[in-house]
């Protein structure tokens, strides 16, 4: 019998399979509800203020404003560094995830010419979550600016902003001593983060910009905005405003500094100009140089190269140390006097040479002067009248009244860092460096400036203040501020007689010796030194250094011109003059100075 055809009895089991389907969908949902309840829970009170950070860093943007740095001023208020406006290219990391930066980064190369792998390596030290602004590009072209403009949808994250950049308005014009800004090493940031430095931060690299960076910087402030999702500014919900760094004046006079770089020209070499009666720097000039503007935005590998071709440009030569050579001759004199074994009326007989230990030491001339006393020594700078001295109050008498007049040791200019102390060169020193004891002839080389002697322009220019106001060693300064006399002046207990006698002699120079460049003309009387130093197997180098007027010095200019080949007097002394016309005519001078057909040494 088929199955069919038997009566079917309604089952329990068949009417609760109907609502098996609904009781396990009921279940399902509530499994689901109470995860996603758990979740946020979890999210909204266990998480909650770290989301509410995520979302409020997602939309709420920190501008920090930069800073104005200070004003640098002359001594008559003329500015020498500046500000002016420029545009920098910004990212906002926590914009875009990490991979959605590298289509940015690759389109940002190549509009801004900046690898991408410099703008990754910016964006990994600033952190990929940081809410703050990184400035990757500075000075900006306006091409440039339109590009970023044309491909603006492609570059979410990224902003245009104007910003205030260093600005030298005078160009290549005192920039050694000016000095230059750029952007903080890896090194420097770690050493100044304390100080409030942050990734991106400019900051004096050398010259008064680094000195006076302190008072330079200024203080940043910002702003704390909410934006869109486009990237757009909202509103401000907190501002504080930067403050501008504080204008730095300083002793130079721009008119003197402009005839100092003119007089040297294209020569290799340095011009110092200072106030005798308190060590006020009055130019400072410095040859090959440089346009510090070209740090105010990103330098090209062609301008690099471009620099560093030109004979180490960033090398303040005012502050290295060469062979004074005869100029020298004013230590050895007053040294001579002071020791009391030579009187101001002392008569030497010069000769052609002097034999020392079998060696023959020259006079410049190969034939000497005949008997001459202190003054008329330094007029015809006679090597063999300052070698017999030297060798009479010998090395240790010499050496000691060297270090008095401030050689061997930096000067207290505010340029520490890049100053050479020069070198008084002593018996332990030669046994350090040449393992031999110290012999008759190196005190001979030294007391007129040859040998291991090295000195400063600068030092050479405090040691002609020193006759120059009467017997004081001043300290040199940059910074006007404090410049009463005394503030700056240590006298060095010479005797009146020693005073008269390095006076009337370096007068002569002038009137009857290697000086004649400076002699007559629309200048008042001066007085100075030639010196031409030997640097085998290169040229010699060329010195002078002068004061004036000679009976109430106002200035002091000392020139050198670094293996120039010629005199001191020849070669150095019209620069010199160059310098001290504008000093005293306001005259501007419109090409170096040339050479003078004088005695020579």
């Amino acid at each position: 019998m088929a199955l069919s055809q038997y009566p079917q009895k309604n089952s329990d089991r068949t009417v609760g399979k109907q609502y098996q389907a609904l009781i396990s969908m009921l279940a399902i949902t509530l499994v689901l509800l109470g995860g996603v309840g758990a979740r946020l829970f979890y999210l909204q009170l266990v998480q909650g203020q770290y989301n509410r950070q995520l979302a409020d860093s997602n939309r709420i943007r920190l501008m920090p404003k930069q800073p104005e740095r200070g004003r640098i001023i002359d001594r008559n208020g003329k500015t020498l560094a500046g500000s002016r406006l420029s545009y920098s290219v910004f990212l906002w990391p926590i914009a875009n995830r990490e991979q959605e930066w590298e289509p940015i980064i690759e389109r940002l190369s190549n509009i801004l010419k900046i690898p991408p792998q410099n703008i990754r390596s910016l964006l990994r030290q600033a952190g990929y979550n940081s809410p703050s602004l990184l400035r990757i590009a500075r000075g900006i072209s306006p091409e440039q600016i339109t590009k970023l403009a044309e491909y603006n949808l492609e570059l979410k994250g990224v902003q245009v902003e104007g910003e205030a950049v260093r600005y030298y308005p005078n160009g290549d014009l005192g920039a050694h001593v000016l000095g230059y800004t750029g952007e903080l090493t890896d090194e420097e940031l770690a050493e100044r983060e304390a100080d409030g430095y942050r990734l991106g931060d400019l900051i004096g690299q050398m010259g008064v910009e680094a000195a006076f960076e302190s008072q330079l910087r200024g203080e940043w402030g910002g702003q704390q905005v909410e934006v869109d999702g486009a990237g757009r500014v909202l509103r401000v919900l907190g501002e504080k405003p930067a403050q501008a760094g504080n204008t730095v004046q300083l002793t130079l006079d721009l008119n003197l500094q402009r005839a100092a770089e003119t007089a040297l020209g294209d020569r290799k070499g340095a011009v110092v100009a200072l106030d005798p009666r308190n060590g006020a720097v009055l130019a400072m000039a410095s040859r090959p140089a440089f346009d510090p503007n070209i740090f105010s935005s990103r330098i090209t590998d062609d301008q690099w190269t471009q620099l560093q071709s030109r004979s180490y440009p960033f090398l303040n030569r005012s502050l290295q140390s060469f062979p004074p050579a005869s100029t020298f001759k004013v230590v050895t004199a007053a040294a001579g006097i002071e020791s009391g074994r030579y009187s101001p009326s002392t008569v030497l007989r010069s000769s052609a040479y002097l034999l020392v230990g079998g060696i023959q030491f020259w006079d410049w001339n190969r034939a000497g002067f005949g008997s001459i006393g202190f003054e008329r020594a330094m007029a015809m700078s006679s090597n063999t009248f300052f070698g017999q001295v030297g060798m009479g109050i010998g090395e240790e008498t010499l050496i000691e009244w060297a270090r008095r007049f401030g050689f061997g040791r930096k000067t207290g200019i505010e340029l520490a860092r890049e100053e050479s102390s020069g070198l008084v060169p002593d018996e332990a020193w030669k046994r350090e460096v040449f393992e031999e004891g110290w012999y008759a002839g190196d005190t001979i080389n030294m007391s007129i400036g040859q040998g291991a002697v090295q000195a400063t322009p600068l030092q050479v220019a405090v040691m002609f203040a020193v006759p120059a106001n009467g017997g004081d060693l001043v300290t040199p300064h940059l910074l006007k501020d404090r410049e009463e006399a005394r503030t700056w002046r240590r006298s060095l207990n010479l005797k009146p007689e020693t005073i008269r006698s390095l006076q009337r002699g370096l007068r002569q120079v002038v009137t009857s010796g290697t000086g004649g460049a400076l002699r007559g003309g629309n200048i008042p009387p001066l007085a100075g030194k030639s010196g031409t130093a030997e640097d085998p197997p290169r040229d010699t180098h060329a010195w002078f250094g002068a004061y004036g007027p000679a009976d109430n010095p106002e200035i002091v200019v000392v020139a050198f011109v670094e293996n120039s080949g010629g005199g001191g007097g020849k070669v150095a002394g019209p620069i010199v003059r160059q310098v001290m016309e504008t000093h005293f005519n306001n005259k501007q001078p419109t090409q170096a100075a040339g050479t003078a057909s004088v005695v020579s040494d």
